[in-house]
């Protein structure tokens, strides 16, 4: 059986962008007398893996532990890394390289979407400009847009069994509960439950949709605590739609009201926008 071709760079930084996972990439961008490879030289580098070569020995593996460092210490940007081939990398070429390291941290959250309907189709619409990962679900065959196949950090998955869809998440996922079935709807809320990892679950749906819901997961075994983590109706905590029931109208209230959950908004103390704040935004 033949091993698979290694990703080039190119291929495995598009993979890893569209995927919404952290990398580094590292490039020489200057170098002077002898040295393993030419400015232009790319290589990425992620925790586990190396894709393309930068020219091989100590000094290759002190850029890979340099990139590595700063994926684990959080650092984020570029820095511009020196190295004297005979010097910090025991080599015996003699010549100097600049490596530009650039961090890419991957997506600042993990929005599990379950359901894709009118109001799923406008949330993945205007989650697309964030640094989200998407993982839009739907039970249904030939449920997802065409459209849907080409956007970066977009993972579409059939889900006919919704408790093994909600077992493959990620721990500390946001979960979105609004298929276009009821009893789906429960079943994913009660596995959500039982996972007891999620940062957040909405579902979609009234009042009178979530009492309904309510006595049967207590009878399920769920505790108040864990009952009052799920924000049913979605939305509602950033004032609602005024009354407007369109998709896209309930697509922004749960939307904004998503936005300080998970993080997103970027402000001096590293706190996310009040409710009142996110109000004004729309």
């Amino acid at each position: 059986m033949n091993a698979p071709r290694p990703q080039a760079w190119h291929e495995a930084l598009h993979r890893l962008q569209s995927e919404g996972l952290p990398h580094a990439l590292a490039t020489v961008v200057t170098s002077a007398g002898s040295t393993p490879r030419e400015p232009g030289a790319r290589m990425v580098i992620t925790e586990d893996t190396v894709c393309d070569t930068l020219g091989g020995g100590t000094f290759e593996f002190q850029v890979i532990d340099a990139a590595r460092e700063k994926l684990a210490h959080g650092e984020s940007g570029m820095s511009l890394e020196a190295f004297a081939l005979g010097g910090r990398s025991g080599q015996c070429c003699g010549g100097f390289v600049n490596v530009l390291l650039e961090i890419f941290h991957g997506s600042a959250a993990t929005l599990a979407l379950f359901g894709a309907g009118h109001v799923g189709t406008e949330l993945v619409r205007l989650a697309a400009p964030l640094p989200w990962r998407v993982l839009w679900h739907d039970s249904r065959e030939g449920a997802f847009p065409a459209w849907a196949a080409d956007q970066p950090r977009l993972d579409c998955r059939h889900a006919a069994d919704p408790q093994a869809a909600v077992a493959a998440l990620p721990a500390g996922s946001h979960a979105l509960v609004l298929t276009h079935d009821h009893a789906e709807d429960r079943v994913l809320v009660d596995a959500l439950l039982q996972r007891g990892d999620m940062a957040s679950i909405g579902l979609i749906g009234s009042k009178s949709k979530w009492a309904s819901f309510r006595s049967r997961l207590t009878d399920a075994g769920h505790d108040e605590a864990a009952l009052a983590t799920v924000r049913c109706p979605i939305g509602t905590a950033c004032g609602g739609t005024g009354g407007d029931k369109t998709p896209y109208a309930i697509a922004i209230a749960a939307m904004a009201e998503l936005l300080p959950l998970a993080g997103t908004a970027e402000r001096p103390d590293q706190r996310g926008l009040e409710p009142a704040e996110l109000r004004a935004l729309f």
